[in-house]
């Protein structure tokens, strides 16, 4: 499918969706919005796709939201800002409960919902020149984008207010200190390094990475029997996989396993 905001292309396993708008600092518009959202549909119904690689166009990851049409928009903001979000939320969510790991290949700053989106995928490579701001209160806006739900999980409560509140700008490094990126490398090898991780998760067993997301995404809201209780259920269910049977026999017969994602 064709996007106006977006370059979507998948190959050997991995879907890569690109942020397409370089002259606008590859900001979220509404239609941004809807067609990630569309996107991450899209790619949660394939099941040939076992790995995402979410990146942008140009020397940008994402700026955020795009102010311009916040300010052509102003009478009807609250309404606009609304819409936004619930396609925008929905992409994210698709993106956390799918299968596919997801991993995010910063090629440049992201700021305000840029960094939201960076901060709910799985994995994060980071270019060594790239910049992270929440930005939201400083437009007199509030953060969205599930920030809320992943920032403090990753920095923890005090970090997330002082991100959130001073809109302090980390640098690459500073990002992957606090452990909001797992790599940082030279800008031109920010995409190269994304797909070979993405190949690499793309050839193993999807409906285990699945189990892997869905017990991380609870573990700070269960109890220790309730998520070991997740944890048994999650593991008795990757057991009926075909992958875990290829896994074992691998194992014994001391071979790679090949993994179909089944």
């Amino acid at each position: 499918m064709t996007y106006d905001t977006l370059l979507l292309d998948v190959a050997d396993g991995v879907a890569t969706i690109t942020l397409n708008r370089p002259d606008a600092a590859n900001a979220l518009d509404l239609t941004m919005a809807e067609e990630l959202c569309h996107a991450a549909t899209l790619c949660d119904e394939d099941d040939g796709v076992r790995a995402i690689v979410l990146t942008g166009t140009g020397k940008m990851f994402s700026a955020g939201g795009d102010l311009a049409s916040f300010a052509k928009n102003e009478e009807e903001l609250p309404l606009l800002i609304k819409r936004m979000v619930t396609a925008l939320h929905a992409a994210i969510s698709r993106f956390a409960r799918g299968d596919a790991p997801v991993i995010a290949a910063i090629n440049g700053t992201a700021a305000g919902a840029g960094f939201s989106l960076a901060l709910a995928t799985d994995l994060a490579i980071a270019s060594a020149d790239a910049k992270f701001a929440m930005a939201y209160t400083a437009a007199g806006l509030s953060p969205d984008g599930s920030s809320s739900f992943y920032l403090p999980r990753l920095v923890g409560a005090r970090r997330a207010a002082e991100l959130m509140m001073t809109n302090r700008r980390l640098t690459a490094q500073e990002a992957l200190e606090w452990g909001l990126v797992n790599q940082v490398v030279p800008s031109e090898e920010v995409l190269p390094t994304a797909m070979v991780l993405a190949k690499q998760l793309a050839s193993g067993p999807t409906k285990s990475y699945g189990v892997v997301k869905k017990i991380l995404t609870q573990t700070f809201g269960e109890s220790l029997e309730t998520q070991m209780e997740i944890e048994g259920r999650g593991i008795a269910d990757s057991a009926r996989t075909d992958d875990a049977k290829e896994g074992i026999a691998a194992f014994f017969d001391k071979r790679s396993p090949n993994f179909t994602g089944k």
